[in-house]
């Protein structure tokens, strides 16, 4: 497998794209693509110069997955947004590898942080499904995942629960914000230090 930068050249990789994007999210979030023409806009806006797109292909140059990232704070925070692994190819670390590279990038970037959404429409962990407010904090902490929602994924790669957005999808479909630092500024005076992947 090799990861490299998406470029507006790669019609047939973009067109593959847009169709795992449709595929690997249409069971838990079947709004957030709904169809190609959407999959093509988002994979389309990656590719603006100040973004982040990133594929991973395997040797005979089947395309296996994506990542893009977008700069907030002036460069000091990605978001990382979206992450996509062919439904077929998902469970063998494609996804751990694009994020690992995401991450080297930004921090090539100047990057401290990256943060992300991943959202809870169908019921996946107790947060769903309930009025958060007062004590969204509360909830956050007593957080269990009932169907294998992505925010374990992340976890395992360091990323923390920062976050929710209460009802950001409807009643009781609430976005659950981690994020992670990968390059620690010191302060004035002392050395920065790496904080890894």
């Amino acid at each position: 497998m090799r990861i490299r930068d998406l470029s507006a050249d790669d019609a047939p990789v973009i067109e593959h794209l847009a169709a795992i994007l449709v595929a690997a999210f249409a069971d838990h979030w079947p709004e957030a693509w709904p169809d190609l023409e959407a999959a093509r806009t988002e994979v389309r806006a990656s590719l603006s110069a100040d973004r982040i797109s990133r594929v991973a292909l395997d040797e005979d140059g089947t395309v296996l997955g994506w990542i893009g990232g977008i700069a907030a704070y002036d460069g000091h925070v990605w978001e990382l947004h979206p992450l996509v692994v062919h439904p077929a190819w998902q469970g063998r670390d494609i996804g751990r590898a694009l994020v690992t590279d995401f991450e080297a990038q930004v921090r090539a970037r100047g990057g401290l942080t990256i943060w992300l959404g991943t959202d809870d429409e169908d019921g996946m962990t107790s947060l769903a499904g309930h009025d958060l407010f007062p004590n969204v904090l509360d909830h956050l902490t007593r957080i269990r995942n009932l169907r294998r929602h992505p925010y374990e994924f992340y976890q395992k790669l360091g990323y923390v629960i920062v976050g929710a957005l209460p009802d950001a999808n409807g009643f009781g479909k609430p976005d659950i914000f981690m994020a992670k630092t990968v390059a620690r500024q010191a302060p004035p005076g002392r050395a920065p230090t790496d904080a890894g992947s």
